[in-house]
């Protein structure tokens, strides 16, 4: 996928990604006071349908938004140019970094831990 999302972009994507489904009104409705203007939001939906990533439903004049790219895949994408550009494609050197700059909790690491033990008995 590799398509960048500006922060804007972010904001209409994550009321996408738990609504599954919105028109423009219940977009709107889920900003914090001020809230941006219908044709901003227009504006921002035409573009990320150019980029593959919304997609609508159209029901007499109005039209129902949803995403076409789900968070996971997008998310995914995200870590992994990160881990590319800053940590030369290596996921250990971006734990070890992420580990060591995090503040994790004991309890959060343990759960880390966790996680990498059964990854590696599913292999």
């Amino acid at each position: 996928m590799k398509t960048k999302l500006t922060n804007a972009e972010k904001e209409i994507m994550e009321i996408l990604w738990s609504k599954e489904k919105a028109f423009m009104k219940d977009i709107l409705e889920q900003f914090p006071t001020p809230k941006p203007a219908t044709s901003t939001v227009a504006t921002l939906l035409k573009r990320m349908q150019n980029k593959k990533l919304v997609g609508y439903q159209i029901y007499g004049n109005s039209r129902e938004y949803y995403p076409v790219i789900q968070k996971k895949d997008y998310c995914k994408d995200e870590i992994t140019t990160l881990v590319g550009k800053s940590f030369g494609n290596s996921f250990a050197q971006f734990a070890s970094f992420f580990t060591d700059n995090s503040n994790l909790t004991k309890t959060e690491l343990e759960k880390l831990r966790e996680l990498i033990d059964k990854k590696i008995d599913q292999l």
